[in-house]
């Protein structure tokens, strides 16, 4: 499966970025300072030449001191405490990583306490060093199609199948890749947002 509009999430991103940048009136190198990402990363990011990983992502979300969603676009107004937003089937701010396709679900509003994505594994076989990630919070992803293959800092990695489900202390080491031999595996993603 594939979704639409890959180049415009990326400039959607790029934009927000910047725009957040810009909003703090800080140079690349004062936004690096604060996000712990490099100044020629972030100009990457800015100017679409990159993807950043969920944990880069985490990362600006905490030096631009935004929820994570608001990385993708600007948050509705308070709503109080009837708070509810629809996403229609297909749809999703799309992220495109080397090992993951996500798309970020409900993100119209802000300050939620659990992240949820719809993510296709594409990784298959990668070295053994790539593709870790490790942040603050907890995850759990459950399988929608195809197979997986989660490997862990402290556990020995593992295969799960359409219906199979984890959950993780994020903070440990971890990494999923695809596990199957006929297309991606499709997962439903959810994670605790970063604190801020």
């Amino acid at each position: 499966m594939t979704y639409p509009d890959v180049q415009a999430s990326v400039s959607a991103l790029a934009e927000r970025i910047r725009s957040l940048r810009q909003h703090h009136g800080w140079t690349l190198e004062q936004a690096s300072r604060a996000t712990g990402v490099a100044s020629s990363s972030l100009s990457k990011i800015e100017n679409g030449l990159s993807s950043p990983t969920y944990d880069v992502l985490l990362r600006l979300a905490r030096g631009f001191q935004v929820d994570i969603a608001e990385l993708f676009a600007p948050p509705q107004e308070h709503m109080g405490a009837g708070r509810r937003t629809i996403e229609r089937a297909g749809n999703g701010e799309r992220h495109d990583t080397p090992m993951y396709e996500h798309r970020v679900l409900c993100s119209q509003l802000a300050n939620k306490h659990i992240m949820p994505f719809i993510s296709r594994i594409k990784a298959h076989n990668i070295d053994p060093q790539d593709g870790w990630s490790r942040h603050e919070g907890e995850e759990f992803v459950y399988v929608l199609s195809g197979s997986i293959e989660l490997h862990t800092e402290f556990y020995q990695p593992v295969i799960l199948h359409q219906g199979d489900c984890f959950y993780i202390d994020s903070r440990m080491l971890h990494r999923v890749i695809n596990h199957g031999d006929d297309g991606d595996a499709e997962v439903m993603w959810i994670s605790t947002k970063a604190e801020l």
